[in-house]
């Protein structure tokens, strides 16, 4: 709208939206406040202002009478939203596992040192407070996973401190920056819904407070998932938009499986415009492009050290951590005592993917706007189903909703397949995702390949410092069992075996005598459910149980 034009009024959604970006702000935020008003007087004040930006936007969204106005006010929103991102950072920014590894990697490369393949376990001492990554062979992985982007960003800012600032600064940086790109992108009345998905909630920032490159990859995520069908169609916004993707793919692994998804959908809506030898030309530019970007930024690596930088970019595929998350792996992590075919999780996980990238160059025209949600549907399956891969890449759904209409794909090329065939056509996309659904009942069908009893060994009202495990190899092959004990959620420790084989051979007994990590195992209150677990990791198979140790009544003196 231009100055000249007459001031409309603003559709009343349009005030809704603006509001709930309002809100959102509020998520999380007393919790800030309360940490700063303890130790940093000025950010609590900061963020006592802001509390006062939210409270006075919100009047004025629901009062303003032009269209103007309103546009104004989701600015406000917005420079709102990024003033509380940055105070919660510099009272709230700690260490997580990612951004420790990210760190010293930065650490290493500044001074020349090789980055990949080198274990730090020092990292993860005691005080620290960081979650371990269990591996199935019995130990832990303490070596840098993740493309060198963040670690690159992140070396000429470790003058700041030694602590998680420097790291946590670049990958909030990231965010906010991505957050503007979003919001300056959007139609106006939508700016306001950039400022919730990506700074309102809580959720993203909280990770980009943790330090997780997944988030940086994200941000360069955002202006290539904005209005993408254009991808292809040439000028320097194409060359822009590959270039980001080289670069995000470059921050981390997550980018690796919407990429695919991507380029079908440009191939088939530049065949429909072009035919296919334009669309192999525009796709192949794309390609060129973000290839050429990916291995400027990791060409030192390349050249330096490609073997460990090999393993170390597919270090998550190929590590062999413990299952974890929130998909169908609790199957056999929670509600069963195990499974015996745990690979077979990530063997669904793979083929539901490609299924689903299969059912999508069929059927592009009904599900090209659903190009950046459907790559996450396969981590559902996987063996660490864990929610951040789904709620980290979240606000890309939004960049596509309001900037791909499905009338984008009315022209777009698709295989002629079973045309007019409604119920065959149900029946191919079923046939190509039954694989997927096959292997993951096989996982989760899997029986515990050891039967354990368990009895504390040494112990005193309040703790057991060592456990007798009595295990029974029920198979025909020998395990090298890996055990720990669990109260909730997730993994904790490895205790380590006092006395016991190595192994217990196939329809054969063994017994065990494990210490808990730094020798002691605090229980829980009684009632919780305590569960031994073993791990193997040829075969890689998952056996549990539960022990029944509760607290005993102290003695009166």
């Amino acid at each position: 709208m231009s100055r000249g034009e007459p001031d409309e009024t603003p559709a009343q959604w349009h005030r809704i939206l603006t509001l709930l970006a309002d809100i959102s702000l509020f998520i999380g935020t007393r919790s800030v406040w309360s940490s700063a008003a303890s130790h940093h007087l000025l950010v609590a004040a900061i963020i006592s202002v802001c509390y006062a930006s939210i409270l006075i936007t919100g009047v004025l969204t629901l009062v303003v009478r032009g269209s103007r106005a309103l546009a104004r006010l989701d600015l406000v929103v917005l420079v709102t939203a990024v003033t509380l991102a940055y105070c919660a950072l510099s009272v709230a920014h700690d260490f997580s596992d990612e951004s420790i590894l990210t760190t010293q990697a930065a650490r290493e490369l500044l001074h020349g040192h090789p980055a990949y393949g080198q274990p730090w376990p020092w990292l993860f001492g005691h005080s620290s407070g960081v979650a371990y990554t269990a591996t199935v062979t019995g130990g832990y992985d303490f070596t840098y996973g993740y493309p060198p982007l963040t670690a690159m960003l992140t070396a000429p800012l470790l003058w700041i401190g030694h602590g998680a600032l420097p790291e946590t600064l670049v990958v909030n940086t990231a965010l906010v920056l991505g957050a503007i790109v979003m919001w300056k992108m959007l139609p106006t009345p939508w700016r306001s819904a950039a400022t919730m998905v990506c700074l309102g909630f809580g959720m993203i920032p909280t990770y980009a407070r943790l330090g997780y490159p997944a988030v940086l990859a994200l941000a360069f995520l955002i202006p290539v998932v904005m209005c993408w069908t254009r991808m292809g169609t040439g000028g320097w916004a194409d060359w822009a938009r590959a270039a980001c993707l080289g670069a995000a793919c470059a921050s981390q692994q997550l980018p690796w499986f919407l990429t695919p998804f991507l380029l079908a959908g440009v191939y088939a809506l530049r065949r429909g415009e072009l035919g296919a030898r334009g669309a192999a030309l525009a796709v192949g530019r794309i390609v060129g492009i973000a290839a050429g970007t990916w291995l400027l930024i990791n060409a030192y690596f390349i050249v330096t050290e490609p073997r460990t930088w090999l393993e170390g970019i597919a270090l998550p595929i190929t590590q062999g951590a413990v299952i974890h998350g929130q998909g169908l792996v609790d199957i056999s992590l929670y509600f069963t005592n195990g499974s015996d075919r745990l690979t077979w999780y990530s063997h669904a996980s793979m083929l539901l993917a490609a299924g689903l990238l299969a059912v999508f160059v069929l059927f592009v025209r009904r599900l090209g706007p659903a190009a950046v949600v459907l790559p996450w549907c396969a981590f559902f399956l996987s063996t660490r189903s864990q929610d951040g891969y789904y709620l980290l890449m979240t606000p890309l759904w939004l960049a596509a909703a309001v900037t791909v209409p499905p009338s984008a794909f009315a022209t777009a090329w698709q295989p002629r397949v079973l045309h007019g065939r409604r119920v065959a056509r149900m029946a191919l996309v079923a046939a190509l995702v039954a694989p997927s659904l096959v292997a993951v009942t096989v996982a989760a069908t899997g029986k515990p390949p050891l039967r354990m009893q368990a009895a504390a060994a040494s112990r005193t009202p309040n703790t057991i410092k060592t456990l007798t495990v009595r295990v029974k190899n029920t198979t025909g092959s020998d395990l090298e069992p890996h055990f720990m004990v669990t109260t909730g959620q997730g993994m904790s420790r490895y205790w380590k075996v006092l006395d016991g084989p190595s192994s217990v051979a196939g329809h054969t007994t063994a017994t065990y005598r494990i210490e808990a990590p730094g020798g002691t195992f605090f229980l829980p209150d009684n009632g919780t459910r305590i569960r031994l677990r073993a791990f193997s990791p040829s075969p890689v198979t998952l056996s549990s149980q539960d022990i029944h140790l509760e607290r005993e009544p102290v003695p009166a003196k």
